[in-house]
């Protein structure tokens, strides 16, 4: 199987992390914070170093600051349901994934909030930054920009749409469900209130793993209470970050995964991962923007302004059909909504849907040239 479906969860995990997954079973198997002896002392300090490495790695405030959950969307929705509140406006983006669409319209079903969707527009800032600007009032609470849509690969303009919902006193979230692991994203230098990442898409490591990272915790209601092993003597939930909003026992082999998942990156080099997945991602634009029987939905994806994420489509073939054809010949890729109608709306293809080809880092242009030859065969 040659797998071109990493924007759903990279595939295959790097060696380091099949290396280290024995010693993550037989060394920490302890449950950590929640016991004295010896295997659940070196399993919490584990813990604790994947942590501190997450908050070096996206330039967090603080260590604490790092809230492990089971995935981005978790994360996504204990800010947008610990924050809002009966009144409030939100603004979001015409890119953004159901992980943020579904928690905004439910609040806005049960009369809670209002809502916006500000529209994004390809390679034109400053229209995109005018959609967020005008749709901005007086009662925004919350900002919402995914860093990169999942469907089509554009970037947005985040540190930008951060300045504007700061000017106005409003919060700022990020979901980089995307980039976090292909695009360098700094909270402090961007000015990020609320940052939401996958730790199984290019983080590398397993499903069941989401990172929350933010210093405004103390804006935020709970939305689950429980254990914490810590102040046991208190009925109520702890205050302070991390335990606030890290109750239950968390995926303590996911949350270990992320460490090498990390060191890996790191020893790679962030942007050599980029200008690697997008160089692979421009052969195959090359390639198919010749035939006219392909549609492409955006424009040459270069550094700075895409992912390494394209959508397609074959005059005449439903995308599904395309995706089984791709699949006889053992090709990974996805077909249909990808979970984001908005971004399809946007692009005029919510009918439709679209064909969708994410590179990964052990992609290879020879992969590219195969998967090429196959969609031009069909």
């Amino acid at each position: 199987m040659i797998y071109f479906d990493n924007a759903a969860t990279s595939f295959p995990k790097p060696q380091i992390i099949k290396n280290k997954i024995q010693d993550i079973f037989t060394k920490y198997g302890g449950n950590p914070g929640r016991s004295g002896h010896k295997m659940s002392i070196e399993t919490a300090l584990m813990v604790y170093k994947t942590r501190e490495a997450v908050a070096n790695f996206f330039g967090a405030h603080d260590v604490e600051d790092v809230i492990f959950c089971l995935n981005c969307t978790m994360a996504i929705n204990i800010v947008i349901k610990g924050l809002l509140k009966q009144g409030d406006h939100v603004v979001i983006s015409s890119y953004e994934h159901n992980a943020v669409l579904r928690p905004i319209y439910k609040l806005y079903q049960l009369g809670i909030i209002t809502y916006d969707i500000a529209e994004v527009f390809e390679n034109n800032t400053e229209k995109t930054l005018e959609s967020f600007r005008k749709l901005i009032k007086k009662n925004t609470k919350l900002v919402i920009s995914t860093h990169g849509s999942n469907v089509f690969g554009n970037i947005l303009p985040i540190k930008e749409i951060s300045d504007i919902a700061h000017e106005n006193n409003a919060l700022f979230l990020v979901d980089a469900a995307q980039s976090a692991g292909i695009i360098d994203i700094n909270i402090k230098n961007i000015n990020i209130d609320f940052l939401c990442v996958p730790g199984h898409k290019s983080l590398y490591g397993l499903s069941g793993t989401g990172i929350l990272i933010t210093n405004q915790a103390d804006k935020l209601s709970t939305i689950i209470e429980g254990g914490t092993g810590s102040v046991s003597q208190n009925f109520s939930q702890p205050e302070f970050l991390p335990d606030k909003l890290e109750s239950g026992t968390g995926n303590t082999i996911g949350i270990l995964s992320l460490y090498y998942g990390l060191k890996f990156i790191n020893n790679k080099g962030l942007d050599n991962i980029y200008r690697h997945e997008i160089k692979i991602l421009q052969y195959i634009y090359s390639r198919l923007i010749k035939n006219k029987n392909i549609i492409l939905y955006t424009e040459f994806p270069k550094i700075g302004t895409h992912l390494p994420v394209l959508s397609f489509n074959i005059n005449n073939i439903n995308c599904d059909n395309i995706i089984k054809l791709l699949n006889k010949k053992n090709f990974a890729l996805r077909g249909g909504l990808h979970c984001s109608p908005l971004a399809h709306k946007t692009k005029n293809t919510l009918e439709t849907g679209t064909s969708r080809i994410s590179i990964g880092v052990f992609n290879n242009l020879n992969q590219a040239k195969q998967l090429c030859d196959e969609i031009l065969k069909i």
